[in-house]
């Protein structure tokens, strides 16, 4: 398990019917990997997981698995309402074929560190797999201090990287101060990534890469290589698009681009819905804007494949 370069946080298809569509996610899976994408990351935010049922997560997570593995790696998010679950899950995945963990906090309830840290360590101790922690405080309420990641750290061997979604980049630069090279660090929220990179981060957990896997790849290498005029080109393009990772409606957005892109559907499952009005129109505006002026350095992604 390799943790660094960018890996999509994959939404999760769904048909008609708004079931599970196994048929694109396998091609959206091997389409992301063909344009360059390091690792897969399914079963997250972006993926919906609160409306999928425990099977369908296995089976999602199979589904990838069997489309791109063992080329590159797929991580399964671990997210519940009950250490039980979560525990459940991990060790379900990982028997479904996944080679490492994305691990959240439990859902709705935001304990405190000694119960967090009960938490994580539990799923950490129910399987072999290296595991993520994934912070993100705006999202879940519960923030995973750089003391806190160190204490992680130095008491559980497996845990392996830290996702860093609290949208401060300065938390990079604090959990290297205290870990060192010890964990990798990825930025998770797209907005945030060129200087997440000058901060020390090895990885992006990105969201419009379900769209633009190709042009994500490159931003990140621009950034990391140093190359500081491509790098800013690239991201001044990009950046109304990525904005869109940080809002509430960000997985709507984002289905939306995949579907102007002509990359999958804007299909999400309630609570959600799809978006409509005003927030339609300029969603589709701001697609159109970049489709429109895409810069020359920036590399187009290969065609979906049928």
């Amino acid at each position: 398990m390799q943790w660094k370069g960018v890996m999509p946080a994959m939404t999760t298809a769904f048909d008609a019917e708004l079931k599970v569509d196994h048929a694109f996610i396998g091609r959206h899976a091997r389409w992301l990997r063909d344009n360059g994408c390091a690792g897969m990351v399914c079963l997250g935010s972006l993926g919906e997981a609160a409306t999928l049922t425990f099977d369908e997560k296995i089976s999602v997570i199979q589904t990838v698995a069997g489309a791109v593995s063992p080329q590159i790696p797929v991580v399964a998010a671990i997210s519940a309402l009950s250490t039980a679950e979560a525990v459940a899950l991990a060790q379900s995945v990982s028997r479904a074929g996944a080679q490492g963990l994305m691990i959240l906090p439990p859902y709705v309830y935001q304990g405190d560190w000694r119960e967090m840290k009960a938490h994580v360590a539990a799923i950490l101790a129910a399987t072999e797999l290296p595991a993520m922690l994934y912070n993100n405080p705006v999202a879940y309420g519960t923030d995973f201090t750089p003391e806190q990641i160190q204490e992680l750290a130095r008491e559980f061997p497996s845990l392996a990287a830290v996702k860093e979604s609290s949208t401060d980049v300065r938390r990079v630069t604090a959990i290297r101060a205290l870990t060192g090279d010890r964990l990798a660090i990825f930025v998770g929220v797209d907005d945030a990534i060129v200087e997440g990179i000058d901060a020390g981060a090895v990885g992006w957990i990105a969201g419009l890469v379900n769209a633009f896997p190709r042009e994500s790849v490159d931003l990140f290498n621009f950034a990391t290589e140093g190359r500081k005029q491509e790098a800013f080109e690239l991201y001044r393009w990009f950046l109304p698009l990525l904005r869109m990772d940080t809002v509430p409606k960000f997985v709507q957005l984002i289905k939306q681009v995949q579907q102007e892109a002509g990359l999958g559907s804007a299909r999400v499952r309630p609570p959600r819905l799809q978006l409509e009005g005003p927030e339609l129109a300029a969603a589709k505006a701001d697609y159109a804007q970049a489709a429109a002026h895409r810069p020359a350095v920036a590399k187009r992604s290969t065609a979906l494949p049928r």
